[in-house]
């Protein structure tokens, strides 16, 4: 329209002149009311009418009924409009009710109001009233997009919103406002509600979800309860899934309670949907033991464990946060986003300096969290020993490693020199400077590994046992989880890719099982388990019982309003394409290596005790891995993980380290 795409400013003055004529036209309906007769504006009548616009503009400004939009005006538009005519009401009564003969200020500029009946005062406020909220009414009704032709809404896509609460009612409004959706009923548990109308939209039984879109046609059920908990978030969307629509739901309860809801807000259902995993609530206690007022650092700051773990940390209020990366785009990126996150914590995040006397000053302000993005490689040692050096960390949370499995198969030595050796150089001097805690991030491809990603892992974790013993001054720890659903390679952000281009879902066996947990909830636990360390612990996380991917493909493609193609059903939306287990690819993965893991005082966190050579062991044979990964010898470098990594089978034969270590050095 063309009302619509006017200035702001045009907006105002042309509410502003329909305000006028407002006031006109209700003193002399008044004025008809009153006598039975309409007035020339001369006369009686001219004064009224002055005072009512005079009066009226200056309160209606005031009381901002011009920075609204009428076509989103609610109810709480409308008890503003009732304050302020209230407001209007009172003055305006005063002055033609109160005294027939007028109020001295009147007099004293000769002005009278003999002529005006006392009513007039009472009739045109109420009148004003109704005529300026029936304006607003009538524009959120035209501008908002609630007339439409007949036509036009049955080309509209049709949804219903689950929970007619206060933010269902925001979304059905903003929804209306759109003209992209027509909503054609509400969906909510409370049964008195069960059956009326909510703002003229039908309340339905959650039961009838499935015979409800079938009948109605609905294309898309939104999710509209940021309150509920998980549990009953899953058992919603298990119900809704049942009717092979579209499900979309809304953002965190602050940005609805702050209404910033907009249309963009709608989303896809959260990972945690998908997966119906149920998490444990954190405990302050440990989350704060380690990083609260404290420099802490993090490597691998720019992936997705490393960064956030980085905004988990970042919420704790530590001291100084490094972060720690080899990637200037990825650092880019997380400094931006921390950042924002200081600003919306507010605090002001200082970036230049790096000296440990600057760092550990006694003049500094725990109100103001410090924020360093440090370019650097785990394998450079002297890069790593100035930072450490100078800053001084009591915590180094080492999350910098190569962990996609065919990347890492296909460049074994690569893999193999930042996973173990930059996991050595970092923890041999964080104990030379001594730090007081470290922590491994670890994987459950550690366990008997089958390709070279996860043997690289589990050797990292016997260089940080067999430490427990050479540098007592530090507590190392590791903490082996699976999957995390969301992070960089993770099928879900796949698979949705997948199927917004129609498909296939490409799977690599039809029988994959993996264990899963979102990205905050392990970063969460990784915090959580550093503090419970005493010193060269395994800790594993419980993911939960582990899920088969084929299920997650299916379940995605349902909530996704689609249908999966097979050979019994050749009418379906997308198909499931099965490409083969990638090289070093295990069906199953696994958490512990032995048996039985004790108990820790968190729910979700086990200690493991597993096996481990000594460091006068372990050091000799890493001199040789390091000179193999220098010649980049393949065949030694897999008979050396072979011999070291409980589990692993490579193509190679195990051979004499003893044999190689004399040829590899002459």
């Amino acid at each position: 329209m063309t009302i619509l795409r006017l200035p702001r400013l045009g907006k105002r003055l042309l509410v502003m002149l329909l305000d006028i004529i407002l006031c006109v036209f209700t003193v002399w309906l008044a004025f008809y009311l009153r006598l039975g007769e309409f007035f020339p504006t001369l006369g009686q009548v001219l004064l009224p009418t002055i005072v009512a616009i005079v009066l009226s503009l200056p309160i209606f400004y005031a009381f901002g009924l011009y920075q609204a939009i009428f076509r989103y005006a609610d109810f709480f538009a409308l008890v503003t409009l009732l304050k302020a005519m209230t407001f209007y009401g009172t003055i305006y009564a005063l002055i033609f009710a109160a005294t027939g003969s007028g109020l001295s200020l009147f007099l004293s500029l000769g002005i009278t109001f003999d002529s005006v009946p006392r009513t007039i005062g009472l009739l045109q406020p109420l009148l004003l009233f109704l005529a300026v909220g029936g304006s607003r009414l009538f524009a959120r009704y035209w501008l908002g997009g609630h007339f439409l032709g007949n036509g036009r809404r049955k080309l509209l896509p049709k949804v219903l919103i689950y929970g007619c609460g206060s933010a269902g009612q925001q979304l059905a409004s903003v929804i209306a406002t759109s003209k992209d959706m027509v909503v054609c009923g509400f969906l909510d548990d409370d049964r008195q509600l069960q059956g009326s109308r909510v703002n003229g939209v039908q309340v339905y039984e959650p039961d009838d979800c499935v015979s409800l879109c079938q009948k109605l046609g609905i294309n898309e059920v939104l999710l509209a309860m940021p309150t509920i908990s998980r549990r009953e978030r899953n058992r919603i969307i298990g119900q809704i899934e049942q009717a092979s629509v579209v499900v979309r739901t809304l953002p965190s309860l602050v940005d609805v309670t702050t209404g910033k809801l907009t249309m963009a807000d709608l989303h896809e259902l959260e990972i945690e949907d998908l997966l119906g995993r149920l998490s444990a609530q954190p405990q302050p206690s440990l989350l704060a033991k380690h990083i609260t007022s404290q420099v802490v650092m993090v490597t691998g700051a720019g992936g997705s464990i490393g960064g956030e773990l980085c905004q988990q940390i970042l919420s704790l209020k530590p001291k100084v946060l490094l972060l720690v990366e080899q990637s200037e785009f990825a650092l880019y990126e997380l400094h931006q986003k921390l950042t924002l996150q200081l600003d919306n914590m507010g605090f002001s995040g200082l970036h230049a300096g790096h000296s440990k006397s600057h760092a550990n000053s006694s003049e500094f302000d725990i109100s103001r969290v410090r924020l360093f993005p440090l370019l650097a490689s785990v394998q450079d040692e002297v890069r790593m020993r100035y930072i450490i050096s100078n800053w001084a960390p009591h915590i180094i949370y080492h999350a910098a490693a190569y962990k996609h499995v065919p990347i890492v198969e296909h460049n074994p030595a690569e893999g193999i020199r930042n996973n173990v050796l930059g996991t050595l150089r970092v923890a041999t001097i964080a104990a030379e400077e001594g730090v007081a805690n470290f922590v491994l991030i670890s994987t459950d491809k550690a366990v008997r590994p089958t390709n070279i990603m996860g043997a690289s892992k589990r050797l990292s974790e016997m260089v940080l046992q067999a430490f427990v013993a050479e540098f007592p001054g530090t507590q190392f720890s590791m903490v082996r989880f699976g999957n995390v659903l969301g992070s960089s390679g993770s099928v879900v952000p796949k698979f949705r890719q997948q199927i917004k281009d129609g498909g296939p879902i490409q799977l690599t066996h039809l029988e994959a099982t993996r264990y899963f947990m979102t990205i905050p909830e392990a970063a969460q636990l990784v915090i959580q388990a550093g503090a419970i360390a005493s010193s060269g612990e395994v800790f594993l996380l419980d993911m939960g019982q582990p899920v088969k991917i084929l299920d997650l493909a299916r379940r995605m493609v349902t909530l996704s309003g689609l249908s999966l193609k097979d050979d019994d059903y050749l009418d379906g939306d997308i198909e499931i394409e099965v490409t083969g287990l990638r090289p070093g690819e295990k069906l199953y993965e696994e958490l512990l290596i032995g048996d039985k893991p004790e108990l820790t005082c968190h729910p979700l966190i086990m200690k493991a005790s597993e096996e481990f050579l000594p460091w006068d062991q372990l050091s000799k044979r890493l001199k040789i891995l390091e000179i193999a990964l220098d010649a980049n010898d393949i065949v030694t470098i897999k008979a050396l993980l072979q011999e070291l990594v409980s589990g692993y089978i490579s193509d190679t034969k195990i051979v004499d380290w003893v044999y190689l270590s004399r040829e590899l050095e002459a």
